[in-house]
């Protein structure tokens, strides 16, 4: 029997990831000197924090600076213990794809946790 968890509404998952590429933007536009320099290089050095930043985070932790602000932690599908480092690496490559993020089943998960075991909750 998977572990019972508070089901994160999209408001609140849109609303983390946001921040934490917000956040992502302000470190690589502050790093090259302003938002008017931003080129479509730079553009994929936010991407790359952003995947840096998520996936340490997720492996360390258990939640993204967004997450843990919105109040949510991700944990194992299963038994709701701390997720691997692996499953973090994992859920977050398929997490930038955001096409297997979007893509939600009955219980409310992406594939990008399904894949991963793990799951978005409140905590």
């Amino acid at each position: 029997m998977p572990y019972e968890f508070i089901r994160v509404g999209l408001g609140r998952r849109l609303a983390a990831v946001t921040l934490d590429w917000l956040a992502c933007y302000a470190i690589v536009a502050a790093s090259i000197g302003g938002i008017g320099k931003m080129n479509p290089v730079h553009s994929l050095s936010v991407l790359a924090l952003f995947f840096a930043e998520t996936a340490i985070l997720l492996g360390l932790q258990g939640a993204t600076l967004g997450q843990r602000i919105f109040g949510m932690k991700v944990v194992r599908f299963s038994d709701g213990g701390a997720i691997t480092p692996i499953a973090a690496l994992i859920r977050t490559t398929l997490l930038v794809l955001v096409v297997t993020a979007v893509t939600f089943d009955e219980d409310g998960r992406g594939i990008h946790e399904r894949m991963s075991g793990s799951v978005l909750t409140r905590g």
